[in-house]
């Protein structure tokens, strides 16, 4: 069974592939893990970016407190310890 004439793919997509050697269920193989692969990396890239984000907060957080106990305001600069 050829799948490049099954799903009526362009013939010079057809004949790039066969150049290299690869069927056409190879070829889909190898487009589901690219797909996998590209979708892990985007997910753990995103919980990267999220503790970060939320590890900045927390210091933020930290520094707003600590200028409170010590009665500073962003608008007292001259009170910096």
């Amino acid at each position: 069974m050829d799948l490049w004439k099954e799903f009526e793919i362009n013939e010079r997509i057809c004949s790039m592939w066969q150049e290299l050697g690869i069927s056409g269920g190879t070829a889909i193989i190898v487009l589901i893990v690219l797909y996998f692969v590209i979708k892990w990396a985007v997910k753990n890239g995103i919980k990267e970016a999220y503790k970060e984000i939320k590890k900045k907060t927390n210091d933020n957080l930290e520094i707003d407190k600590t200028n409170y106990e010590f009665g500073l305001n962003d608008n007292d600069t001259s009170k910096k310890v």
